[in-house]
């Protein structure tokens, strides 16, 4: 794995953490070109369906070959022997919708960055008692920023991302940056079913480069 700092800093510094999956290798192949045509330097596919594993494997033999500086991590991880499989291909972080000790300590064992999903204060506490340096806040839609506020006030220093509804307007994302984030989770809003289905990578190529300029005046 690469190592913990170095991709952290990325993600700060991105300010946005990029995730999809698409069954189509290809198509999934031409948004990761597409994300790191339009500046991206960290993003996350996510293990969500069967396809999953051999389309990681191709992309990691992209980015290798053709995007030497991009960090590309895996999501959507809730076992310790998947990410003992995600590591051995060559993940450079791991994204958890849980806070599974099996993972962290996978992970941590690596000297990867794990970046485990909560939803509590207990989870939270779980989390940073097996070293997750960045907390995923899920579901952001359903919590909002107002969460993140409350719980900043608890967890000081602790950083946190949320990823789950976080829109496309300088509204919904500046909002987010005035709560205390560190950096926002960009699906489905970003990489969108449209652009997806219909291979519209001008579009999305536009909206990232959108979306990062965006952050940058939210802070």
């Amino acid at each position: 794995m690469k190592n913990k700092q170095a991709v952290l800093d990325s993600i700060l510094k991105q300010g946005m953490l990029p995730l999809f999956f698409y069954e189509d290798a290809e198509v999934s192949l031409q948004v990761v070109r597409t994300l790191y045509k339009a500046g991206v330097r960290v993003m996350e596919y996510t293990n969500r369906a069967k396809e999953a594993y051999e389309n990681f494997v191709v992309l990691k033999v992209a980015q290798e070959r053709e995007m030497p500086d991009l960090y590309l991590g895996i999501g959507t991880i809730k076992t310790g022997e998947d990410a003992i499989k995600y590591v051995n291909a060559g993940a450079d972080f791991i994204v958890a919708p849980t806070v599974n000790t099996d993972v962290a300590e996978v992970t941590n064992r690596h000297e990867g960055l794990w970046i485990p999903g909560c939803m509590t204060p207990t989870e939270i506490h779980l989390a940073q008692q097996n070293g997750a340096a960045l907390i995923k806040i899920f579901p952001a839609n359903v919590l909002g920023p107002g969460y993140i506020t409350a719980v900043s006030d608890v967890f000081r220093g602790q950083l946190f991302m949320p990823t789950g509804g976080v829109e496309l307007n300088k509204d919904n994302i500046s909002g987010w940056f005035k709560a205390g984030v560190a950096a926002v989770g960009m699906g489905s809003k970003l990489i969108t079913k449209e652009v997806l289905q219909n291979k519209l990578y001008d579009q999305l190529y536009t909206n990232t480069v959108n979306t990062l300029q965006l952050i940058q005046s939210s802070r």
